[in-house]
């Protein structure tokens, strides 16, 4: 308990003092309730934070620690009523027997019968049951040594042969060994150091870190022209979506975009998060079609086309809503959403688009939901008439009305997904790499892997092996991307 101060005895105090005293107190206790105030907003602001996770918010999964996390009380997701696994028409894969093996063991049998002990007729026997191993030999390195030759014509002429144009060191590395290499740093995400120890372990090669380095190097070079060209095919991607995360490059914050389709993918680092990088990448602003992406403020800025909406965000964002309100309008309305995605994707897989009436009648659900939350959640005035800070709740309707084509885009174009998960898996992969490797220690090594892994996630998702695409480069043959 805080200790009592001494109180004057009001008794004989005259009229003057006892109105000092009475505006003495009245300042105090209104500076104590406006420290009240302060204390209780930052309160409720850590309270907020608190209960954002992974499930109502935009923050990833390995911000929500190790604790177990409470039971659900809503779900975005019904039941589908399918059992746990895989379900009828589903094609499996397993390990089949192939019919010209690379080797046999035969297992003879006795020599004689173990009954009568009479020589068995061996050569009558006939092959009962075969079973099939699989295993990768033990491999090692090869060296091939080029030989060039000199001969002297009667006439006195010499003649040497020469090298091919790829045989240019007195030693070298095959393009295999080089892709392999840039296959493991770029491709599978290992360190350095890591992938030389594999490739020592697996084939007895020493290849050192810094050789590896030079590797990636020489194969981001060798790509950069595919690269470009991906680039270009994205200005005329129908939809296109984009998203960004932060990279520690060279000590410092860097920011790495992404603009990718089912079919193309493409990185880009630069120093700034917003516009300036944007234009200096210069996909964005030159794209013809829909831009696909999230909320942040600098997308809008590019006002030369349409915009969607990534829903799965907004979806996280109600059930934040709801759960501190514990009004039914957030859940109505992702509900709504939902059910206009499962619509739209059956659409889609019959090719046959929503009729005109299917649009405006889920328009129209939207608009009332919507309008019921803004009611529970007017706009907050100060005493002079100004709007003062609003509520998330507010601001997430204020979200809802403004954008409301974004939002809905994916219920009339059938081409446009109902969320950014395109661009998001992209992004993934790089921070997987930045987990596993740590950061950047260069921007030329951001910039190397950026151009790099462009190519790889395209070709990949265009059914080629990233290895392969690693070798053509390295022989002078790019594989280029298909539109």
């Amino acid at each position: 308990m805080p200790p009592k101060l001494p109180r004057p005895d009001l008794s004989t105090l005259p009229e003057a003092e006892k109105d000092k005293l009475i505006v003495h107190l009245m300042d105090t206790i209104d500076g104590l309730l406006a420290q009240v105030f302060t204390v209780t907003e930052k309160v409720e602001k850590l309270e907020r934070q608190l209960a954002k996770n992974s499930e109502n918010s935009s923050k990833p999964p390995s911000s929500d620690g190790l604790a177990k996390k409470p039971p659900k009380t809503s779900s975005l997701r019904g039941k589908s009523g399918k059992k746990v696994g895989g379900q009828p028409g589903h094609q499996g894969k397993t390990l089949e027997r192939i019919a010209a093996p690379t080797g046999t063991v035969d297992h003879p049998l006795p020599g004689k019968c173990n009954r009568c002990h009479s020589a068995l007729p061996l050569g009558q026997a006939q092959v009962l049951e075969r079973r099939q191993v699989f295993d990768v030999p033990a491999s090692n390195f090869d060296v091939i040594e080029h030989r060039t030759y000199t001969v002297e014509c009667s006439c006195g002429q010499w003649h040497d042969s020469t090298f091919p144009a790829e045989v240019s060191e007195l030693v070298q590395y095959d393009p295999n060994v080089r892709a392999l290499g840039v296959h493991l740093t770029q491709g599978q995400m290992l360190p350095y150091a890591r992938a030389a120890e594999l490739i020592a372990e697996v084939y007895g090669l020493q290849v050192s870190p810094a050789t590896l380095l030079a590797w990636v190097g020489e194969a981001s070079v060798a790509l950069q022209g595919t690269a470009d060209v991906i680039a270009r095919k994205l200005h005329h991607a129908p939809v296109l979506s984009a998203d960004e995360s932060g990279m520690r490059v060279d000590g410092k914050l860097h920011w790495m975009h992404v603009a990718a389709t089912a079919t193309l993918t493409w990185y880009g680092m630069h120093e700034k998060r917003g516009v300036d990088a944007m234009v200096a990448h210069g996909i964005l602003p030159k794209r013809l079609g829909v831009l696909v992406q999230d909320c942040w403020a600098p997308y809008w800025k590019l006002d030369d086309g349409l915009h969607a909406l990534c829903n799965a965000h907004l979806l996280r964002e109600l059930v934040y809503v709801q759960q501190v309100t514990g009004q039914s309008w957030p859940i109505a309305l992702a509900e709504m959403l939902l059910n206009a995605q499962r619509l739209t994707t059956t659409a889609r897989q019959q090719q046959q688009p929503l009729d005109a009436n299917t649009i405006a009648a889920f328009a129209a659900v939207y608009d009332d939901i919507v309008r019921e939350g803004e009611q529970l959640h007017p706009v907050i005035l100060k005493p002079n008439g100004k709007p003062g800070k609003q509520s998330e709740a507010h601001n997430l309707l204020h979200r809802f009305r403004l954008h409301t084509d974004a939002i809905l885009r994916f219920i009339s174009d059938p081409a446009v997904p109902f969320s950014n998960n395109i661009a998001e898996r992209a992004v993934r992969m790089p921070k997987v790499k930045q987990k596993i490797s740590g950061c950047f220690r260069t921007v030329t090594g951001a910039n190397n892997f950026c151009t790099i892994r462009s190519c790889l996630d395209t070709l990949r998702k265009q059914g080629h092996s990233m290895l392969e695409v690693l070798r053509r480069a390295f022989i002078g043959d790019p594989i280029m991307p298909a539109a």
